[in-house]
């Protein structure tokens, strides 16, 4: 192999580092800025809604984060076709536009005490914002970053997104560790809630720049995209991959949300452990739990995508129950730790993968429409909704009927896992 060969095969890799640098770091920015506000919720829940009971808050705070998650399709549609027609990077950024005047609105809101029924109005448009901005991220970064990958690494660049999307919960943690130890309780009710979503905007600002010096997908700019004047039209023409899609999320996204966005909060509910404590199990957790989807990602380019999804949806039916049964049961935060960890390695075998496999069932000229749309839904219908539901039996006094509805909708993911083909060997992407 003569030297130029070898410096131009170097100028591509470091070109493709860079792109992915690029996409993941924005995509963790924006992960960021959407989940403080579920670390903080335990802070300013009052703020915006007034009582006594802390429960009937975290309800109504929730509330409002599942209503971001509804609106998370109507993103998936706008700036998936958006993506297919425009291109990746003009996508992105508008995604982290929207993001970045959502956790503004937020850090600036008044408080319930200081106008009344404006006060979680404007909370819910700051959180719709949010959402049609998330909804829109997750299929174009996942088009992208799948794109931009050589076939034989795709599954372990692609994780990457998963990466950067737990990067952003770490994040988030380790932000609410440092500013537990700055400030005391009543100041983080009474306004340190705020500084997070105000560094969130700011942050959001940096992934903007970076996203509009992006380089373009090879795939698009081939003209895959450019040929599709309606992509939601010609999306139609892939129901099955359509289903695919929403069927192998129903169970991954629930069991995701669970273990991570909802765990802070049943931790302190139900486990009885501090909220220092559950911050940092968390931020623990968070940390090996990002490490390892590379791992799995790789293996997954090994050996197929279909053995890994197999294993989180065969380990996940078997041990949601007693993973949270044992949990409930624990006042000991070491054991805590060990269980939060043990239930996210098994959901590393969905989140590590699922991007990559969504994007291999569509040709280029869907894919970001294709990835977005169908995934928005699911974890709109299942994902947002998890806190919500697992708060809602637990006022009922039923908390564990929620791990069986979990375990229901892993099982129902799990025979789509069984049934569909490994998009290793039949991806889209190799075929366009």
């Amino acid at each position: 192999m003569s030297q130029t060969t070898i410096d131009e095969d170097f100028a591509t890799m470091r070109g493709r580092l860079a792109s992915i640098f690029g996409g993941s770091i924005g995509n963790l920015i924006e992960w960021f800025d959407f989940y403080v506000y579920n670390f903080f919720a335990l802070y300013f829940a009052k703020s915006f809604f007034p009582g006594a009971n802390p429960t009937v808050q975290l309800l109504n705070t929730f509330g409002i984060y599942a209503l971001g998650f509804f609106i998370r399709p109507v993103g998936g549609l706008i700036l998936g076709a958006y993506a297919d027609r425009a291109g990746r990077r003009a996508a992105l950024t508008l995604s982290v536009t929207l993001m970045c005047f959502g956790s503004l609105l937020i850090g600036i809101a008044p408080t319930y005490a200081s106008i009344g029924i404006a006060s979680p109005i404007l909370l819910l448009v700051a959180r719709l914002i949010q959402g049609i901005s998330l909804g829109g991220e997750y299929g174009t970064s996942a088009t992208y970053l799948s794109e931009i990958a050589v076939s034989r690494h795709r599954g372990f660049y692609s994780s990457f997104q998963y990466v950067t999307l737990i990067g952003g919960q770490v994040l988030g943690s380790a932000t609410l560790l440092i500013m537990q130890m700055a400030y005391t309780g009543p100041q983080l009710e009474a306004w340190g809630w705020r500084i997070p979503f105000l560094i969130g905007a700011l942050f959001a600002l940096f992934g903007l720049y970076l996203r509009r010096n992006l380089k373009e997908s090879a795939e698009f700019t081939k003209g895959g995209g450019l040929h599709v004047p309606n992509p939601a039209r010609e999306l139609l023409k892939h129901p099955r991959a359509i289903l695919l899609v929403f069927g192998l999320t129903m169970g991954g996204t629930t069991a995701f949300y669970t273990y991570t966005t909802y765990m802070p909060t049943f931790l302190v509910n139900t486990v009885k452990l501090t909220r220092d404590q559950a911050t940092q199990i968390s931020f623990i957790t968070l940390i090996i739990y990002a490490c390892l989807q590379p791992v799995f990602g790789a293996i997954s380019d090994k050996i197929g995508r279909r053995p890994v999804l197999l294993w989180f949806g065969i380990l996940g039916t078997l041990c949601t129950i007693p993973i949270l049964t044992a949990l409930q049961a624990t006042r000991d935060y070491t054991t805590a730790l060990l269980i939060v960890m043990a239930s996210l390695i098994i959901v590393s075998g969905y989140t590590s993968i699922n991007a990559v496999v969504k994007a291999e069932l569509f040709p280029t000229g869907v894919r970001a429409l294709g990835v977005g749309l169908p995934y928005a839904v699911a974890a709109s219908v299942f994902g947002g909704t998890a806190p919500y539901i697992a708060l809602w039996f637990k006022e009922q006094g039923h908390e564990p009927w929620f791990y069986w509805y979990v375990t229901i909708l892993i099982f129902g993911s799990l025979l789509v896992y069984y049934f569909m083909p490994d998009t290793k060997h039949t991806s889209h992407i190799d075929r366009d």
